[in-house]
């Protein structure tokens, strides 16, 4: 068996699951998630934990086992507490504000950049950070991707946007790779 996918879930009491044909629906205090369930995978609801096991040992129930068991965990988790990413906008000049929902980034191009939210994201900015939050963590996710994306961190001065923590190796400039000839003693 799978080690993650024998864990059993635990429900917390603001959490409703509805299981009907192939279809897991959680709802809690900060929203509802549904998920399709795999032909392969069977979950079943047990007092207040939820237990997930597969139809066979064949290759793909195996596969699927401790993802979606994983996958239901998280959205547990989403709708009872939530998730959230933060990013630091690192250089100078480079900012974020919010207009209504959108987020506005000023980050050295020559117009600023507008994201529009999906639905179930919200943005905070305070300081030079920008939380991304919702219920869905695939989602949070490639949201704060996406905002990465648009001005990644530079590899020689770290100038960009990147994830709260992240460690930018940063790269040696000409200089250090000339070494002894910058006087024009040799040549």
């Amino acid at each position: 068996m799978s080690k993650i996918g024998r864990i059993p879930i635990e429900i917390p009491e603001q959490v409703n699951i509805r299981i009907e044909d192939g279809r897991i629906s959680v709802s809690g205090p900060k929203g509802e998630l549904d998920f399709n369930l795999p032909s392969q995978v069977k979950v079943e609801k047990k007092g207040d934990k939820l237990v997930v096991s597969r139809e066979s040992d064949e290759g793909k129930a195996k596969a699927l086992h401790g993802t979606v068991r994983q996958h239901l965990a998280n959205m547990i988790k989403g709708v009872s507490e939530g998730w959230a990413k933060t990013l630091e906008i690192v250089g100078t000049g480079y900012r974020a504000s919010l207009e209504g929902e959108k987020l506005v980034l000023s980050v050295g191009f020559s117009h600023p950049v507008e994201v529009s939210p999906p639905e179930g994201i919200k943005f905070e900015v305070a300081g030079g950070k920008i939380k991304v939050s919702g219920i869905d963590k695939v989602l949070v996710g490639q949201v704060a991707a996406k905002i990465r994306k648009i001005r990644p961190p530079d590899p020689y001065k770290g100038k960009g946007i990147r994830y709260e923590q992240e460690e930018i190796k940063l790269k040696p400039g000409k200089a250090a790779k000339i070494g002894v000839g910058i006087a024009g003693v040799e040549g």
